[in-house]
């Protein structure tokens, strides 16, 4: 939603709350430069976000002259995590905070790269039955895939499998 910002107070509002403030004006459906001349404001012109780090978010900081005198929206990097101490004076580092958000993120992938993994493991399973049609080197190459999905969780990038880090089955 566009948003503009009043020349003399710096007032920031969107179009509907300054139609609100001059019910008595008729007003445009689409304001151009006159129509916020007549308002006394400038438009707020949308920017990209912050750039952020893995725990970091960008968060809007008010609006800022830009180059060209242009009004702009304003994007920091803010960090998702902080020092902590609490009733009993146990500090938590940031870092600390950060670890532990990481082994939650990398459990719930873990969770799901298990579910993918076993759900193969039991898509295979005809394949090494007695009476499975296959020929024995057919079930060795399947039992080799197999045990290849069974060693994922040994896997250096585990939980984060990349699609290549899969096995691909015979």
């Amino acid at each position: 939603m566009s948003e503009y910002r009043e020349r003399t107070t710096g007032v920031i509002k969107n179009q509907g709350q300054w139609r609100a403030l001059n019910r008595n004006m008729s007003l445009p459906r689409v304001w151009k430069q006159a129509t916020l001349d007549a308002l006394n404001l400038d438009a707020v012109l949308r920017s990209p976000p912050a750039a952020t780090t893995q725990y970091q978010t960008s968060a809007r900081d008010g609006v800022e002259q830009d180059a060209n005198g242009n009004w702009v929206e304003k994007y920091v990097a803010r960090d998702m995590f902080a020092d902590t101490t609490d009733e009993d004076g146990v500090t938590t580092t940031k870092a600390e905070h950060e670890a532990a958000h990481q082994a939650r993120l990398d459990a719930r992938v873990a969770e799901g790269n298990r579910t993918t993994r076993n759900n193969l493991l039991e898509a295979s399973d005809w394949t090494q039955m007695n009476d499975s049609p296959l020929t024995n080197e057919a079930k060795t190459a399947w039992a080799t895939y197999r045990q290849e999905l069974r060693g994922l969780t040994d896997a250096d990038a585990w939980p984060n499998l990349a699609e290549d880090d899969w096995p691909v089955a015979p």
